[in-house]
Formats: C-alpha cells, structure tokens, sequence
C-alpha cells in the first residue's frame, strides 16, 4: 500500500487535527487515524519544507513511495541548531521555541518555528489535563516555578503553563520566579502558606533545579515548610542542564514531599523538547496507580507513535531492548513530524521508560542523519 499525496494546506489540516486534540481523546483514535494523519503530514511537509523534502529525497522516500508511517525520515533534535525547519514560509510562524543551549554547549541552541500556536495549545491542554488532573477536574491554584512567559519568551514550556493558568487557574494562581534570583522565595512561600490556610487544591509545576532552590530554602529556615490541602500535586519537569548542583529523583521527591507535604504519588514528571509541541507524562493520576520510581514510565497521546531504534543504525530494538527514542508527533505539522532525539529508553505496553541522554558524543545514528541533513 502506498500513501497518495494531494493538495493540503495548513490551515485545514491544523484544523482538523487542533479538533481531535480533545478531552476525550482516549476514545478518538485508532491506528487508522494515525495512519491517514501521518500520511497527510507527511505528504504535507515534504511540498512546504525544501530542506526536508531534500532529505527524504536523499533517503529514497517520498509520499508516493511511502508504505508505512514508521518509514518517515526523522530529523535529528540537533538539526534544529543549524537549519529552518518550518514547513512554510517565514512570515507563516507565530512564534519561535528556542533551546536552553546548556546541555551540550551554549553557543548554539535549537529554533523550532512554530506555525500555530493555537494548534500548540490544543495538543498541550487535553494530555496535561489527563495526567495532571483525572482524578479531580475543575479550577485549581496554580503556582508556576517556570517563569513566565514575560520573562522567558522564547520557551515553549512557558507558554504551556501560561495556557493552562489562563484555562484553569484560580485567581490566586501566578508565575514565582525572579529574573535574577530563580525562585521567588518570599513570594511563594506567601502564597503556599495563604493556600494552606485557605484549604485550596495547589498544582505545583517547575524544573528539578528549582524545586531544588525552594527544598535547600525550607532546609535552611530561609522559608517555612508548608503542608499543602489534600489533591494538590506536583509536576517536575526534569532536568538540571549543566547546574551546579545534582540531586537524584528520589531525593529530589523526597525533598519535595518534605517542603510541600506533596505524596510522592501525586509527583508527576512531565517529558518534552522545544523541538517537539506534544508532551509524555507519567500515568499515576490518569490510570490511578502507584508505582515504584524505578518502576515508572512515560505515555504520550495518540497522535503521537513512538519507536525505539538503535544508536548506530537507526533500525528498530528488539523488544525489551534500550535504544534512542523517535517520536511521530502529528502537532509538529508546522515544523517536521519525526524526530530523532538523544534520550534512551526501553517500551513498555503503554510507553517507554526514560533512561537519560546519551552519554558522550552524538549517536551515530543521529550524527549521520544531520550530515545528510546538512548536505
């Protein structure tokens, strides 16, 4: 079976699909879905994206060639440092997502050019609400680690709480962090302790380095030790990127359990990329479980497929084995649908298993690709 290509524009794909983002989604999809949907973004990319389309030229794969959505040519995260991967022109983008630059060296950081952020927003909100809040929907104070937008302009992972301030957030609810200082230690702790005595449900969200600050303040009696209501919970989005200071996940939630008297359970950690504009979460609230840390695992919605492909050649791992993880996310229609990251990780029956970054230089796999890439 072959895949057709035909006359799409981007306003009537990313509208189709920002429509099957929804709450209910679980229910929405099928392998056919995906299936027609990749095909379409696909075929899509490769007329609007010139360096793309070079690429998977290079790769002997074009729409019409296609037989199966696995063998879309996915583009390396590092590519997004060296070329403009919107499929479109310029003037089309709304925004541009910019990488922090720290992992492997700052001088260059990765832009993803983002087409629509409405279409961001409607693959964000329905996976986050899912993972964060299934089991007790509705308004909740929100009290963001991440800085805001204002302040961060350029990160995608600022927009996203922005959205769901806007769309959840009690009144009570705000960003608390400073431009110079990190964390807003005096400004938070106000707000937790106004919080508790209030009895309000609090969502907690920010990156390992700052619940880090907020556990060292507690520790060091610069501020108070709160015990949120019941239901409030937090999400950790991970990642120290080249800091100072490391601490491992089970002290970093033990720490967090101890500042904010959040259970372990309802500490949820969220994975994602700027270069990707769909998230994967930990399924402890949507499918109400409890598991080991060691136990844990990510999923991702269902316009999202991920493989799990060898290091050096690209081809897939045989079941149960580690390799780098390839995401199909159908929300980069604006951009380039797969993508090849640097993360190891093993499938489960409904995800993967985060392993960490690769370690030392760029997977060769990955590294060949971008030379074709660039080439």
């Amino acid at each position: 079976m072959t895949f057709a290509t035909g006359p799409e524009t981007f306003s009537t794909l990313a509208g189709e699909l920002a429509g099957r983002f929804s709450p209910d989604y679980r229910k929405a999809w099928s392998d056919h879905d995906f299936r027609d949907y990749a095909q379409r973004a696909f075929a899509f990319q490769f007329e609007h994206n010139s360096a793309y389309r070079a690429f998977c030229t290079r790769r002997g794969v074009t729409p019409t060639q296609l037989d199966h959505w696995t063998r879309v040519p996915a583009v390396p995260t590092s590519a997004f440092k060296h070329l403009p991967l919107v499929s479109g022109t310029p003037d089309e983008v709304d925004v541009v997502f910019r990488t922090s630059g720290t992992t492997r060296g700052a001088q260059l950081r990765g832009e993803h050019r983002v087409r629509s952020l409405e279409l961001y927003r409607a693959a964000a909100m329905p996976n986050l609400a899912l993972h964060l809040f299934a089991d007790d929907p509705g308004r909740v104070t929100i009290f963001s680690l991440v800085p805001s937008p204002d302040l961060a302009p350029e990160s995608s992972l600022s927009r996203m709480m922005a959205f769901a301030v806007e769309a959840w957030g009690a009144p009570e609810s705000g960003f608390f962090t400073h431009p110079e200082r990190g964390v807003d230690i005096d400004r938070f702790a106000r707000a937790l302790h106004g919080a508790a005595e209030r009895g309000d449900r609090v969502w907690v969200a920010g990156t390992a380095f700052a619940f880090v600050h907020w556990i060292d303040a507690v520790a060091t009696a610069q501020a108070p030790r709160v015990v949120l209501p019941a239901g409030s919970r937090v999400m950790d989005t991970g990642g120290f990127k080249g800091r100072s200071r490391e601490v491992s996940r089970a002290e970093l939630y033990q720490g967090i359990e101890q500042a904010l008297g959040v259970p372990e359970r309802l500490i949820i950690n969220e994975y994602g990329m700027t270069e990707m504009l769909s998230q994967f979460y930990e399924p402890n609230i949507a499918q109400g479980v409890e598991l080991d840390l060691n136990a844990r695992f990510h999923q991702g919605p269902p316009w999202v497929r991920t493989q799990v492909l060898d290091p050096q050649t690209l081809a897939p791992v045989a079941d149960g084995e580690p390799g780098l993880l390839c995401h199909f996310d159908l929300a980069n229609l604006g951009s380039v649908c797969a993508i090849l990251t640097e993360d190891l990780g093993v499938a489960v029956e409904s995800g993967f298993r985060l392993l960490g970054r690769t370690p030392g230089a760029e997977p060769r796999g990955c590294s060949l690709a971008l030379e074709d890439l660039l080439r």
